[in-house]
């Protein structure tokens, strides 16, 4: 008996340790408290090359306060998802850097209307959303006006908003490009120049990534970026 309870103490220390190892090899946390959650699991998770990696998890269980950590070697966008006990997903979407983020939110408006609080490029995204709130709303409304104008079979007024749905877009564009190119000096904006404007033209993604500061397109998103620029000029040789 004497010799099982020492295993068991054995087993105990072992795992204390590697437990602690395990923190101390952590750079990055994400803590916070999701309003009313009584049951769910929450995942911090980042994008791999062909899926989404689980960085780590938390099972909630009638606290809605959360911690979760991670390793991250530089700035990166990664995403805290909640998935309820009937199935449902919800993601938040947040640039992170090492430290401290925080985030609060409820679990109605999960994705909808989180406080975030963090890393610089975090400030940046937000401004960018903020900025790209108008452009949501009048995207709304011409998907409303072109529904009913569609069951009223009123071709001309769905000409009109089909005009004004790609004048829209163009603007969009036409200030992303410029968010990215007034914020050189942040991994935001190869991001943006990414994700939020991957069909502009091949010359606007030249010049925000020529823009970018070394360290810029020395990032992940930087590189990404330039990786991006240069398989489209090696496709382009190929067709002359």
């Amino acid at each position: 008996m004497t010799s099982f309870k020492n295993l068991i103490y054995t087993v105990f220390i072992i795992c204390l340790f590697f437990s602690c190892e395990n923190d101390s090899d952590t750079n990055f946390t994400l803590k916070g408290n999701v309003k009313n959650l009584k049951k769910g699991v929450l995942y911090l998770q980042k994008d791999g090359k062909s899926t989404i990696i689980n960085l780590d998890s938390v099972v909630v269980k009638g606290e809605p306060n959360f911690e979760l950590k991670a390793n991250i070697e530089e700035p990166v966008l990664l995403y805290l998802k909640l998935q309820k006990n009937d199935g449902q997903e919800h993601y938040i979407p947040f640039f992170a850097d090492k430290g401290i983020t925080e985030i609060n939110t409820t679990l109605k408006g999960f994705s909808g209307t989180p406080k975030i609080k963090g890393s610089k490029q975090q400030v940046v995204l937000e401004a960018y959303q903020e900025l790209m709130t108008d452009f949501k709303n009048k995207n709304l409304d011409l998907l409303k006006a072109n529904f009913e104008a569609v069951k009223r079979k009123d071709t001309t007024t769905t000409n009109s908003l089909y005009k004004q749905s790609e004048r829209l877009l163009r603007l969009k564009y036409a200030s992303t490009i410029n968010y990215a190119l007034n914020n050189k000096n942040s991994e935001v904006a190869p991001y943006l120049a990414l994700y939020e404007i991957p069909n502009t033209s091949a010359k606007y993604l030249d010049s925000i990534y020529n823009n970018l500061t070394p360290e810029i397109k020395a990032s992940l998103y930087g590189k990404k970026l330039g990786k991006v620029l240069s398989d489209f000029k090696i496709a382009q040789d190929s067709i002359k």
